[in-house]
């Protein structure tokens, strides 16, 4: 009772903080500024959740081999295997060391050390350095912020922004702090934030930043609370009017994985003038592109002290993955890839005013090599499409065109090729285009399929039978979708029908197993939006249920294997299976499952 009356004495209402701030806002900025109240804009959830134990079922997991991220990662990015293989290695190595450590007691667990393998990428615009990390993040699933090391350096020290990166993991793990804890930080741009080498005197505004990130970089403790916050500190306040509690919530920074990236356009000048200096053979000016390349994969810390960071900050990025500049063919096998968000991208523009795009080969060729000319990498690609198409997405929309086939014309005449898609008169002849393209697309997935078909039926837990990669295939030419979501879709409609399976035995007593060729079948129904699992599950009831309860009366069988051909012709089958079964009641044959 007297800590209650303590609590109530030297804690103010919170209403009444509430009430002082919203008469604060007005006096200082009128009526254009307002309080939001808790009543309007409810924490009472996030409190709840945050005062809890997180489940168990909502703890860090993690088990990924390198090779197995390798392979996912090799279906979405062309070349950069250097690249692909450091990251993959030390990302999952880095979860995998925390999962052991949190397996072990705590006397080994202090003696493994804190020193953690943040990563720093190294490569021109244009090459995959986002796109990779946001493809590891979805894949491992672990709590995953990015960040611009460019909005930092605007505000010279900016510890708190920092900070706030760290904070954000919070809303990433849905209030869960032990999964923040084991999150990863992306900031790119990073080389924005060296010290200028031209400067004279220290240049604070960067290297304020990057003393700002040693700390979260290796192990500290982030407050939760927001000091400059109205918000965060009423939740505080309400947080102890509820518990009675003045806890400290905060976030250690021990496991969570930094990896930052930039173009560090002025690098190999670096490096070049320090191998020249040592005289290793390197005494010519760098000129090409593979030169610059072969001489970036040579850099230092020093080289990167001497760029404009600091070495304390180096110190803490042991982990240094190189990137590749495109070539122009690596720009084709770009586009040329089914999983590409460019020429996905492009299929749903059109896709929004129900016109379907096809694209020939020679187009990407020709789209390829605008790219290159821009000479920022597979960036250059999206303006090259998107320059080439223009025209098409202004003016089809507002025809009755609904097949839209990608030549080296349209390219090359584009006034022309858009006269000619709209002329009735010549739709014959655009439509044998479109055909044509559309089998070249099916072939290129067919062959795409193929030639990934382990790691694909390893990675979706789903045998690719000819028939399924058939399907695939189809489902790919109709529908604007990677190749990873529709075989993701085909082993959700499987799983549905091994479920049918199980209902069918519950209901009935009676075990019906579909052969291969019978889920292929069923799968390319229920593909079809129209129809649905639980008229599938209808209809095999009224064609089955009573022929299959007949033989197992006559002959006590109760396994059946249900064959395409049985769905197609279920009476056909029921007569049959009948007279099989009594026959061979009759001639005393030996048990046998029926096929």
């Amino acid at each position: 009772m007297i800590a209650m009356n303590i609590q109530d004495e030297t804690m103010p209402n919170p209403k009444e903080i509430e009430r002082e701030i919203g008469e604060f806002l007005a006096k200082r900025f009128g009526g254009s500024v307002k309080m939001v109240s808790q009543e309007v804009f409810p924490q009472e959830n996030i409190l709840d959740a945050s005062d809890k134990t997180p489940k168990s079922e909502n703890l860090f997991h993690f088990d990924m081999k390198p090779e197995e991220l390798i392979t996912h990662l090799d279906q979405y990015i062309v070349k950069q295997d250097h690249a692909k293989a450091v990251l993959a290695t030390k990302i999952c190595t880095h979860f995998n060391r925390i999962k052991h450590a949190n397996s072990v007691s705590d006397s080994a667990h202090d003696m493994v050390g804190s020193i953690k393998n943040n990563v720093l990428m190294i490569g021109p615009t244009g090459v995959g350095k986002t796109y990779l990390i946001k493809l590891i993040a979805k894949k491992i699933g672990v709590p995953f912020v990015k960040g611009d090391a460019t909005k930092f350096s605007e505000t010279g020290y900016v510890g708190g922004d920092v900070e706030d990166l760290v904070r954000d993991l919070i809303r990433e793990a849905d209030d869960n702090i032990e999964l923040a804890q084991n999150g990863i930080i992306y900031i790119d741009e990073i080389d924005k934030i060296a010290g200028s080498r031209n400067m004279i005197g220290a240049d604070v505004s960067r290297t304020g930043v990057q003393r700002a990130l040693l700390k979260p970089m290796e192990e500290t403790e982030v407050d939760l609370r927001v000091p400059h916050d109205p918000i965060s500190m009423l939740q505080e306040i309400e947080r102890f009017r509820k518990t009675g509690s003045r806890d400290k919530r905060s976030l250690n920074t021990k496991n969570i994985l930094f990896i930052m990236s930039g173009a560090f356009g002025d690098l190999t000048e670096i490096i070049h003038r320090r191998m020249t200096s040592q005289n290793i053979g390197f005494g010519a000016a760098v000129k090409t592109h593979q030169d610059r390349q072969d001489i970036l994969s040579e850099v230092k810390s020093e080289d990167l002290i001497e760029f404009g960071f600091e070495s304390e900050f180096v110190g803490r990025l042991p982990v240094r993955a190189i990137f590749e500049r495109l070539t122009e063919d690596d720009l084709f096998e770009i586009l040329k890839n089914p999983n590409n968000p460019v020429i996905l991208g492009k299929k749903l523009d059109f896709a929004a005013y129900n016109i379907d795009i096809k694209f020939d080969d020679p187009v990407l060729r020709v789209l390829a090599q605008n790219a290159f000319a821009e000479n920022t990498g597979a960036r250059g690609l999206v303006s090259a499409v998107e320059k080439a198409l223009l025209l098409f997405e202004r003016h089809l929309p507002s025809t009755d065109v609904k097949k839209f086939p990608v030549t080296v014309s349209v390219l090359k005449t584009p006034e022309q090729a858009l006269s000619t898609l709209i002329d009735i008169e010549k739709n014959h002849d655009v439509m044998e285009e479109f055909d044509r393209l559309a089998k070249s697309e099916r072939a290129s997935i067919k062959a795409y399929l193929n030639a990934n078909r382990k790691n694909l039926a390893e990675k979706y837990g789903l045998t690719l039978t000819p028939s399924r990669m058939d399907i695939v295939t189809s489902f790919y030419s109709k529908n604007v979708m990677d190749v990873g979501h529709i075989i993701h879709k085909v082993k959700s409609l499987y799983d549905e029908i091994k479920k049918i399976e199980l209902s069918f035995y519950k209901k009935y007593d009676i075990n019906i197993v579909m052969e291969d060729d019978a889920i292929d079948f069923i799968i390319e129904q229920l593909a079809n939006p129209a129809i649905h699992v639980v008229d599938f599950e209808r209809q095999l009831s009224i064609d089955f249920e009573l022929g299959l309860k007949l033989v197992r009366e006559k002959t006590g069988k109760n396994r059946f294997f249900i064959t395409r051909k049985a769905l197609l012709e279920p009476e056909t089958f029921i007569s049959n299976l009948i007279k099989n079964e009594l026959r061979s009641v009759a001639l005393n044959l030996p048990d046998k499952e029926t096929r």
